[in-house]
């Protein structure tokens, strides 16, 4: 492990250990400041004198929050925001920045930019109930009244103190997860967290993430990634061995990440943090989907979980059959604000896919590797989707078992393929890589697209006969009738 890993890992854990003491604060006001206090600290320690620019981007969003207009403030802070990201970046390029200060900016980003957009969505629903309210002439039946809640004023009424509390909330400052400024209101307004299994969640998750390090440490000392970056690599090693070495790379990887965020999920769960019911049906970043404020008068009473701050659901990555679904279950905190800000508010339906994984490919940085993996996952998404199509959404049985298990290892080639690119980040170890296994996963993925249309428009012209044949006998019944007769 690298020094900022230990670093990392050390921030994480003590994160986690001031937990049990915020969790059991009684005053709301000391605890929020506590854990901006916190948050501080760990700014600070990983960042120093970097941690400036947490600070100027965050005064900038904040203004950018407080002082443009509602119907305006979430495009002008997002602009901000995310263009602060490429001075942030430029700058890392002639002063070398921690690469755990990226990850604070980035989580900065999501968040200030987050607020924004939702101040912008309350505002409107306020705005449209206050129209629906004026007309009095409007049929009663015709449209349904619109619901304001308290926390849609809340958020018109934001102070630059409160942003700046929610931004450096120790709770998800390094790594995340993200989480929406009302779960944030509830962590101080709510008695869930006093309720909810905080120390058991936390043991579990640390069995957890203990497994996915030794996992890490044990395939990272047998199969590192410098290796790949070396002469003997590519001089020494056969074209097969070359190949196959994206597998383990890859999976080093994902046990990396694996256990970073299962710690920061460790964070949250022993301060009670993004608890709820399980009768408010939370949901991975977004927070409660149904009316929980009246479960508060008999907290006591409930099951509780942590689904808002999961944010990798790991077995159904491994376990599940495509790719499509593997990119649901990874880091789906960071997709809900994508979703959310991005997808379902791009003006064009048919380029929101692609602006979405641009914005995605952005946030994660300005290298090249960044954009051939993630801006390659629709290429092989299209493919897996038109051969499910062709062979698998019919198939039962043994064959159809037969079929996921190939869908599968096809499924972890593409990731560990594009996967690797994001590690190998510049454009000429990811050049030199792909050119000395003949590119052949694009090439690939390139012929079997082509025969996927060929096999589908043959399918759709023996359709297209069957039909005319079965047309041709209709018409021809009667006539044999007639003759009959």
């Amino acid at each position: 492990m690298s020094i900022d890993d230990v670093i990392y890992v050390i921030c994480l854990l003590a994160c986690i250990g001031a937990g049990n003491y915020v969790r059991k604060v009684r005053d709301e006001s000391q605890r929020k400041l506590v854990s901006t206090a916190l948050g501080v600290i760990v700014v600070v320690i990983v960042s120093g004198l970097h941690s400036l620019h947490c600070i100027a981007s965050l005064a900038l969003g904040t203004a950018s929050v407080l002082l443009v207009h509602p119907s305006k403030c979430h495009l002008v802070t997002f602009g901000i925001m995310f263009g602060y990201l490429v001075f942030f970046r430029l700058f890392d390029f002639y002063w070398s920045i921690p690469g755990h200060t990226n990850m604070i900016q980035m989580i900065l980003t999501l968040k200030v930019s987050g607020i924004a957009f939702e101040k912008t969505a309350a505002w409107k629903r306020i705005r449209e109930k206050d129209e629906q309210e004026k007309n009095v002439e409007r049929d009663v039946n015709s449209e349904s009244p619109i619901e304001i809640t308290d926390y849609d004023l809340e958020l018109q009424q934001l102070t630059a103190a409160e942003i700046v509390h929610y931004s450096f909330n120790y709770i998800g400052v390094l790594t995340g997860p993200y989480y929406r400024y009302r779960t944030y209101r509830d962590y101080f307004e709510m008695p869930f967290k006093t309720h909810a299994p905080s120390i058991g969640a936390t043991i579990e998750k640390l069995k957890c993430a203990a497994f996915y390090c030794a996992l890490y440490l044990a395939s990272n000392y047998v199969w590192p990634l410098d290796y790949a970056l070396s002469d003997e690599f590519y001089n020494d090693r056969s074209f097969v061995y070359r190949l196959l070495y994206v597998w383990p790379t890859f999976f080093t990887f994902r046990a990396r990440i694996y256990t970073g965020l299962t710690l920061s999920e460790c964070v949250c769960t022993m301060a009670g943090f993004g608890a709820y019911p399980d009768d408010a049906d939370a949901n991975n970043g977004e927070g409660p989907r149904k009316r929980y404020q009246h479960l508060k008068r008999d907290a006591d009473k409930h099951t509780y979980n942590f689904t808002t701050i999961v944010n990798t659901r790991v077995m159904d990555v491994e376990r599940c059959w495509t790719f499509r679904e593997g990119m649901k279950h990874w880091n789906v905190c960071v997709q809900y604000w994508l979703a959310v800000n991005v997808y379902k508010l791009f003006p064009s339906k048919k380029y929101r896919t692609g602006a979405t994984l641009l914005c995605s490919a952005y946030w994660h940085g300005f290298r090249p590797g960044h954009y051939f993996c993630i801006m390659g996952a629709p290429f092989y998404v299209a493919l897996e989707d038109m051969w499910h199509k062709l062979v698998r959404k019919d198939a039962t049985g043994t064959a159809r078992t037969v079929i996921d298990v190939l869908f599968w290892i096809f499924k972890w080639f593409a990731f560990s393929y594009l996967g690797l690119a994001f590690l190998l980040s510049s454009f000429g170890n990811i050049w030199r890589f792909y050119s000395s296994v003949y590119h052949i996963g694009y090439i690939s993925w390139a012929a079997m697209i082509g025969l996927g249309f060929f096999l589908t428009n043959q399918r759709k012209a023996a359709e297209r006969r069957r039909q005319k044949r079965a047309a041709a006998g209709d018409t021809a019944a009667p006539v044999e009738e007639k003759k009959a007769q």
